[in-house]
């Protein structure tokens, strides 16, 4: 395991998320695109090098998104509070693939992305967060199917690199679980643990940091790694996972082994991709949702959009297959 780094990050949104999570990189466009969740907008910039290109487009939505992916021949799919949705064009129309199966005043869609197959697959996250109702749920041409179930926030959705493993997080648990996948059925077998956090210290709260820190110090308070939330996967087959809260990137192996750990600009990232041309951009969104006064004070580009170059490059966004639907 590496030392904390403290890398140069460059900030791409000057207007920050209250939450910003499901990241991906259009290499048709050139763009980066992600959700603000309690906004109920989307964004999307140009990017070259580390570099926005304009400003910052955003599309007001009419409900929370929990998640968005590309469709191959153009436009979007989305998991809205309410159900799944299909814009053909940025800011067009939509047209609902299927209805939430939930009550949509206790639940909402929250993490997901498409597989190597171009289906959708999103989980939910179960607002009051007293018990594990959380669901992770496949979209496909017959419809929506219950795949796994029992956590609190569904998180961290990734393959690796052959299509044959799926990674599943749940972020009030602290832990990252790993499946064998069948491509052909999307079926979900050989759980397993991938890599257990550690929780929260009992009575932890971020600190304010000293007077003399650096502005990107660590806070003075109890030690914590953070919760796994959003993650992305590279070419060598490494689990690149946000912890929130914790300040950091985890790179972990295929075995689930921390190979190196990446400070983060602010407290709390959500969720990181890879793009630019040779993908080997590293990506992530961040939040400031219900973050305390001083904290933000010290972190005002808290729930901004960041990039950085990395050595190993990752995968490319899998789009959504309308066939059948």
């Amino acid at each position: 395991m590496t030392h904390p780094v403290s890398p140069d990050w460059q900030a791409l949104s000057t207007e920050p998320d209250g939450l910003g999570e499901s990241p991906f990189w259009h290499p048709g466009e050139q763009r980066l695109y992600w959700v603000d969740i309690p906004g109920q907008r989307m964004g999307r910039v140009a990017v070259q090098g580390l570099q926005a290109q304009g400003a910052v487009e955003y599309w007001p939505l009419s409900q929370e998104p929990g998640c968005i992916a590309p469709v191959q021949g153009g436009g979007l799919v989305m998991a809205l509070r309410d159900g799944v949705y299909l814009a053909r064009t940025w800011g067009g129309d939509l047209q609902q693939l299927t209805v939430a199966p939930y009550d949509t005043t206790r639940w909402r869609f929250n993490d997901g992305k498409c597989d190597p197959q171009g289906r959708l697959w999103a989980g939910t996250l179960y607002e009051p967060k007293d018990q594990a109702l959380g669901v992770l749920y496949m979209l496909d041409g017959r419809g929506l199917h219950p795949k796994m179930d029992g956590v609190t926030t569904a998180n961290g959705l990734a393959w690796s690199p052959d299509g044959r493993t799926l990674y599943w997080a749940d972020t009030a648990a602290h832990r990252v679980r790993a499946f064998d996948f069948d491509p052909a059925s999307g079926q979900l077998s050989g759980a397993r643990l991938f890599h257990q956090m550690t929780p929260k210290p009992a009575g932890w709260a971020w600190g304010d940091p000293a007077p003399d820190s650096a502005p990107d110090s660590a806070p003075d308070s109890a030690p914590y790694g953070g919760r796994p939330d959003g993650a992305a996967v590279d070419a060598e087959g490494c689990y690149w996972s946000a912890q929130y809260e914790g300040q950091r990137l985890l790179r972990l192996s295929p075995a689930g082994e921390v190979l190196a750990e990446v400070k983060t600009p602010v407290p709390c990232p959500t969720m990181p991709c890879f793009g630019g041309p040779d993908l080997k951009t590293l990506f992530i969104t961040t939040s400031r949702q219900g973050r305390s006064a001083s904290e933000l004070a010290h972190y005002p580009r808290a729930g901004c959009v960041f990039a950085l170059r990395v050595a190993v490059a990752g995968l490319e966004v899998n789009n959504f297959c309308l066939g059948g639907l």
